[in-house]
């Protein structure tokens, strides 16, 4: 009998939803998020979001309401995903996040710094899909597990600046997917000693 239990070790759970926009489909980016909700992992509890592109000048800026939980994503995590977030020497804006709605019509989270606000808005959603990607998949040293929804439109802002590039849409598998994903549900994992 197969085993219900996974034999990875879990690494964090919580949520990694992004929107990722450009003017050509994908080939360049025009501005880039990846915006955290970090319900465990060993350095505690909290949201992180990195953004990068146009909105910021091309600078990377990290938004956080727990400064550990930011440093463990991008040791841990980030590295893997987009290296200029990994970057430690870029400094952590405090922010408040707070989250509305819901994929069925509109989700925006907000992230609010003494100086921004930043939304994220995820509308138009698709079919959502389980991401299955174990330790090793596509070279990766670490897995993940997560529910994709993907957006079929998007808008990202900073002080009432919008980004002006498009989503994209794309395979994931069988899945129809876009540059715009709702990721919930999402743990990270890495294989036991």
């Amino acid at each position: 009998m197969t085993t219900p239990i996974d034999a990875h070790q879990v690494l964090m759970t919580g949520e990694n939803s992004f929107i990722r926009l450009s003017r050509d489909g994908g080939t360049t980016m025009s501005d880039r998020t990846s915006h955290w909700r970090v319900l465990w992992c060993p350095a505690g509890a909290g949201h992180a979001l990195f953004m990068q592109g146009e909105l910021t000048g091309g600078e990377v800026r990290i938004y956080s309401d727990d400064i550990s939980v930011a440093r463990w994503l991008q040791r841990t995590i980030e590295t893997l995903l987009h290296a200029p977030f990994a970057d430690e020497t870029v400094p952590v804006v405090p922010a408040v996040f707070t989250r509305e709605g819901d994929p069925r019509s509109t989700t925006v989270e907000t992230i609010e710094s003494d100086e921004e606000i930043i939304r994220m808005t995820w509308y138009d959603c698709l079919e959502p899909f389980i991401l299955s990607a174990p330790p090793g998949t596509g070279g990766r040293p670490l897995g993940v597990l997560s529910t994709f929804t993907p957006a079929g439109s998007a808008q990202l802002s900073l002080n009432d600046e919008f980004g002006t590039g498009s989503i994209w849409l794309e395979k994931r598998g069988e899945h129809q997917s876009s540059s715009a994903v709702l990721a919930w549900s999402e743990s990270w994992l890495a294989p036991r000693d």
